[in-house]
């Protein structure tokens, strides 16, 4: 049995998402916490977390991006995801999620809300299946991709990721 990208994205039902790839949403909590008990930024309640499979293949990419909230990424299957992170006071990290511990890949790391960042698999051949989960709960108000010149005018030292990585 294949458990290539053409099978996970059939097996997990998933869609095509704006930011590259491919995701289906999996879990969103009953539980809202009212916008006054949020930090400042947020339009409306939030569901207090979400979760969301997110799978990249080959030379796909998601693009720059930011939420206003904390995600914590998951590793489940395939290829190493090397996700760039570009924090508010302009320090890059670069975050490598996979199996191998011996090569610094880590099964989870976090994205500091309010950070711009991207990602895409290490192996151009390769997939990542991969895990997401956001709180405050994600919500499309709170997602922002990213315009390159706007960007790059702000973060002029990393403008060939920048274009390497926008839509």
């Amino acid at each position: 049995m294949s458990t290539g990208a053409a099978y996970w994205v059939e097996k997990l039902r998933l869609l095509k998402h704006v930011e590259g790839g491919y995701y289906r949403e999996i879990y969103r909590s009953p539980v809202m916490v009212n916008k006054d008990n949020l930090p400042k930024g947020f339009r409306g309640n939030r569901n207090v977390c979400t979760a969301i499979y997110f799978l990249l293949e080959k030379t796909q990419f998601s693009a720059f991006h930011r939420i206003a909230s904390d995600e914590i990424w998951h590793f489940y299957s395939g290829d190493a995801l090397r996700i760039y992170e570009i924090q508010t006071d302009g320090t890059l990290t670069q975050h490598n999620l996979g199996k191998n511990a011996e090569t610094g890949q880590r099964f989870q790391t976090v994205i500091k809300a309010g950070n711009w960042f991207a990602s895409h698999v290490t192996n151009p051949e390769g997939y990542c299946l991969a895990g997401c989960t956001v709180s405050p709960g994600f919500d499309f108000e709170d997602f922002e991709i990213a315009e390159p010149k706007a960007l790059i005018q702000q973060f002029p030292q990393y403008a060939e990721l920048i274009n390497r990585f926008s839509r």
